[in-house]
């Protein structure tokens, strides 16, 4: 067993994890950031809801489809432009971040639009007749009550964004699947390849159990 491991640089394998865990940690932070007023946006602006606007819903649903529908890889590529005027570099944790971002928030918007909808139509109409503004709706109603689905759509989409630091190695986002792609496939280091898939399994675990665990924590239904 000892031999197995002979490639394992664990240093390496620490700093890697590193990496990943601030790719995963910052990527994740501007998701929720950009994601929940944007799927907030899409509910609010839909046909019957507070602010029905069919040209501003369409309009920004057709931008969350097409960047929805953009494998990551390709992501990647085509903004590497946006990503070294945003942060000077294409390379590394900072460069992987804005094309997670581009990626994850239009993802978790629709998860936010799909937990708002779940909110029984009643309530939000008992709202407005005991004469609650639109902002007050949103902060005292809307979130509050889906809060349980928010966390259940943040714990999916962080799981999705292991994936996507993994994928951000083929163009040197740095992080386990750098190392993975390097080592354990480019030079057919079998050991290096397990070492670093069993720690993005146990980091997706982790993060399933802590979501669920969230999640029923602030369900009161």
């Amino acid at each position: 067993m000892a031999g197995f491991f002979q490639n394992i640089s664990w240093p390496d394998i620490a700093q890697a994890t590193l990496d990943t865990l601030l790719m995963l940690g910052g990527s994740l932070a501007l998701t929720l950031v950009l994601g929940i007023p944007l799927g907030v946006l899409l509910f609010l602006t839909d046909k019957g809801q507070l602010s029905e606007s069919r040209v501003l819903n369409r309009a920004v649903g057709v931008v969350v489809n097409i960047l929805r529908s953009i494998p990551f890889v390709i992501l990647l590529i085509l903004m590497i432009p946006l990503t070294l005027l945003l942060m000077g570099t294409s390379l590394g944790v900072a460069g992987a971040i804005p094309p997670l971002v581009g990626g994850a928030a239009p993802f978790y918007a629709r998860l936010v639009e799909g937990a708002l909808r779940d909110i029984p139509r009643s309530t939000i109409e008992a709202s407005q007749a005991m004469g609650t503004t639109r902002w007050q709706i949103i902060i005292k109603i809307l979130l509050p009550e889906a809060l349980p689905g928010l966390i259940s759509g943040a714990t999916v989409t962080a799981i999705a964004l292991v994936s996507f630091t993994a994928m951000a190695g083929v163009v040197g986002g740095g992080g386990l699947g750098d190392l993975a792609i390097r080592y354990g496939y480019q030079r057919f280091q079998a050991d290096v390849m397990l070492v670093t898939v069993a720690l993005l399994v146990l980091l997706v675990q982790f993060i399933q159990w802590s979501g669920d665990w969230f999640a029923r924590r602030v369900d009161h239904r």
